[in-house]
């Protein structure tokens, strides 16, 4: 039985995202979990790397979190009002763990359809 975890090497993986690219990829041949595996691990955000970005707000460059998660308009939002007044930066950063999960799930799906077209 074949016990490498590729998911193991990603930066900051939470057990949460896990079970969910596990489940996600149960129905996908070998191949094709490669395929997948290339595909996510090149799209997902690190929750540190959310983390770092947020904590950029409190220096004056607030929202670039939420530009790179692909919200382009709340990021947009905060950068004008300094993160809606430093509150939603503050939310962010207690957030940053969910953002990130949030954000991996919609790459997770991304990256299944190119798996499954072998592309």
């Amino acid at each position: 039985m074949n016990t490498y975890n590729p998911y193991m090497s990603l930066p900051g993986i939470t057990t949460e995202e896990m079970a969910f690219l596990h489940q996600a990829t149960n129905d996908l041949t070998d191949t094709q979990k490669q395929s997948f595996f290339l595909a996510y691990s090149g799209k997902r955000k690190s929750p540190q790397d959310i983390l770092i970005f947020t904590l950029l707000g409190f220096i004056g460059i607030a929202g670039v979190q939420r530009f790179i998660t692909g919200q382009v308009v709340l990021g947009i939002f905060y950068f004008f009002t300094a993160g809606f007044c430093f509150i939603g930066t503050i939310v962010d950063l207690i957030n940053h763990t969910s953002i990130a999960l949030e954000y991996n799930k919609k790459m997770a799906f991304e990256s299944f359809q190119i798996a499954k077209m072998g592309v």
